[in-house]
């Protein structure tokens, strides 16, 4: 069994003791820390700006993992890039111009990634395969942590690890929602390299522990 990469949602850290929770996951086994962005008008809520999102970078050790749940996501390349972000998402559902948006995440330096919202089948990325370094999986409907996992995700991952390998790309792929020690592995035989978990990490009564957890 391959080793996921795992990377907690900061949107479930204590948001008054940001940096304490940050310090922590830099001892921690964890791979990247994943970045949750919403605007209020892709998805019903608001997390946090680019300010917040430099105070974190000069802190964290780690990539940083960028999804951006916003609405015309083509304006904030630059911005991401500035803030040494390794990836940054964006919603198929959210840019009509994916495969130009795609092309110039890579062009900035960064890895390119694809999301889906639970209700968007996974045939909607396949022309921008090739340029879809990391293609992530919503499995909950995105705009707030701690939902229920949706279970009918992991026959979508299964037909999305198909789909790459059947043109031998590296494009990975990533789990966002409900993720916990209960079907990490499942989601990991299903073909998903990396795991976001917020409230299964936050909340545990050994966050570092739990990381480890995930991974194993």
């Amino acid at each position: 069994m391959k080793t996921p990469l795992v990377s907690p949602s900061l949107l479930s850290a204590d948001f008054c003791n940001l940096e304490r929770d940050i310090r922590m996951l830099n001892e921690s086994n964890a791979d990247w820390y994943h970045l949750d962005v919403m605007d209020g008008v892709f998805v019903p809520n608001i997390s946090f700006g680019f300010p917040v999102m430099e105070a974190m970078a000069r802190v964290a050790e780690k990539p940083l993992d960028v999804h951006l749940m916003v609405v015309e996501p083509e304006k904030y390349v630059e911005r991401v890039k500035e803030l040494g972000a390794k990836v940054m998402s964006v919603h198929q559902e959210a840019t009509i111009h994916l495969h130009r948006l795609l092309d110039r995440i890579r062009k900035e330096g960064m890895m390119s990634g694809v999301t889906l919202n639970p209700s968007t089948p996974v045939c909607m990325v396949e022309d921008v395969l090739d340029e879809a370094d990391v293609v992530m999986l919503m499995s909950v409907n995105p705009g707030f942590g701690g939902q229920k996992f949706i279970e009918r995700t992991v026959e979508k991952v299964r037909a999305l690890r198909e789909m790459i390998d059947r043109r031998n790309l590296k494009t990975l792929i990533e789990i966002d929602g409900g993720v916990c020690r209960d079907n990490a592995r499942r989601l990991v035989d299903a073909g998903v390299d990396v795991l976001v978990a917020g409230s299964a990490v936050f909340k545990a009564a050994d966050p570092v522990e739990e990381v480890d957890v995930l991974k194993r």
